[in-house]
């Protein structure tokens, strides 16, 4: 293995490093939302009713989805290396259309459990696919295309925010979807519904501009400019969030809230928007990101190790988590003494609204959950490392 070899697979374990933080992190968010008891009926991020533990545990799962959608476009530019152009473009493609039918066909069960399909919810996975197939699209005219249009879309997007939405429910509908849903529920029909949760195109624009910033983990891209890039903008996008947040004028559709505690100006200041992604939203996540793609590229110790297990099959590990998830939560309901007659729940069946227990129980599902998932991760990276069947791809 040459220098520049040593290099790109050092880069790709620091990419993978972050990626298994936020993987692990991110189930942190999914238990509370299945086991604690609050879950159902407050806001953990609302100054006036949390409490420091709370709003941390909700806030620190902000920097989950932009990171992992960041680093996708990202992966996107490093695997289109070893392809041609037209080859990386059908694989994004593809790839694209299996995680939108995976969103509906395998994460909405894990997440519900119902069989029946009532409520589809598409969230992160969704918003992932349908970019990948706009990153096929634009990446194959050019690179400079999809920095240009990732720039308009994560600075642009809440300029929606200072105008009243339009009147005519089509064009309204086309809106949320693309640019501003939080909560948009679309009947199908009788008893069915689509839960729309993750507008695409801001997520888009984090997805093309990880994709541009690929280019500075390029084989031949020297180590200490990219290293000095991944400081410089990930302060640069810190400082434009703090500044922003001061100003609250632009860049988040809630401004923040004044309040005569410096407690819960603290929780205000912090309190941004993700669905979607507001651009204070993004300037605080995707910094915070990238810093720590320039602290960790040199890490070796056995966290670093761990995480980078859960980090290069992420896909594996996020569908089995909420199944475990799930699973533990039939037992938990069960072992409370419900019955089947309480089974049915909307969205989540199993899942009362009265439903759950305090924050340790919470911490200790989480982290029981994580530790469970290592070995058959562990096991499944193997796997992926020593057989080239074509489905592996899409895993």
């Amino acid at each position: 293995m040459n220098e520049g070899q040593m290099l790109l697979s050092k880069r790709i374990v620091s990419i993978d490093i972050l990626r298994g933080l936020v993987m692990v992190i991110m189930a942190l968010d999914h238990t509370r939302d299945f086991f604690h008891i609050e879950a159902m009926t407050s806001d953990p991020l609302n100054p006036d009713t949390t409490s420091g533990i709370l709003f941390f545990t909700r806030w620190i799962t902000h920097f989950c989805a932009p990171t992992f959608v960041f680093l996708s476009g990202l992966s996107a530019f490093l695997s289109a290396q070893n392809k041609t152009h037209s080859q990386a473009s059908a694989f994004l493609f593809k790839r694209g259309l299996w995680l939108i039918f995976v969103e509906i066909a395998i994460v909405t069960l894990g997440l519900t459990f119902n069989p029946t399909y009532n409520f589809i919810i598409l969230q992160v996975i969704w918003a992932i696919g349908f970019s990948m197939i706009l990153l096929a699209i634009f990446s194959r005219i050019s690179y400079s295309l999809v920095l240009i249009i990732g720039l308009i879309l994560v600075f642009g997007h809440n300029i929606f925010n200072l105008f009243p939405p339009p009147k005519d429910e089509s064009i309204s509908l086309i809106l949320k979807v693309f640019f501003t849903a939080f909560g948009t529920v679309v009947p199908l029909g009788g008893n069915h519904f689509v839960g729309v949760f993750y507008a695409i195109l801001p997520w888009t624009g984090i997805m093309f501009l990880g994709y541009a910033a690929g280019l500075w983990f390029s084989k031949d891209y020297n180590p200490v400019k990219r290293n000095r890039n991944l400081l410089n903008f990930g302060a640069l996008a810190l400082v434009l969030f703090v500044a922003l947040r001061l100003l609250s004028i632009y860049g988040d559709p809630a401004p923040r809230k004044e309040y005569h505690d410096l407690a819960k100006n603290l929780l205000s200041f912090f309190n941004v928007s993700k669905y979607p992604p507001s651009l204070q939203y993004t300037s605080m996540t995707i910094g915070v990101a990238l810093l720590l793609l320039a602290l960790i590229e040199s890490a070796t110790n056995k966290l670093s190790k761990v995480l980078s297990v859960f980090g290069s099959v992420p896909f594996f590990y996020y569908i089995l988590h909420f199944y475990l998830l799930h699973t533990i939560l039939i037992a938990l309901f069960f072992l409370e003494g419900n019955t089947t007659a309480q089974i049915i729940q909307m969205p989540f069946f199993f899942r009362p609204v009265a439903f759950g227990y305090n924050l340790w129980v919470v911490y200790s599902i989480w982290i029981l959950v994580v530790a469970s998932l290592y070995y058959p991760c562990k096991w499944f990276k193997k796997y992926k490392a020593t057989h080239n069947n074509w489905w592996l791809r899409y895993l």
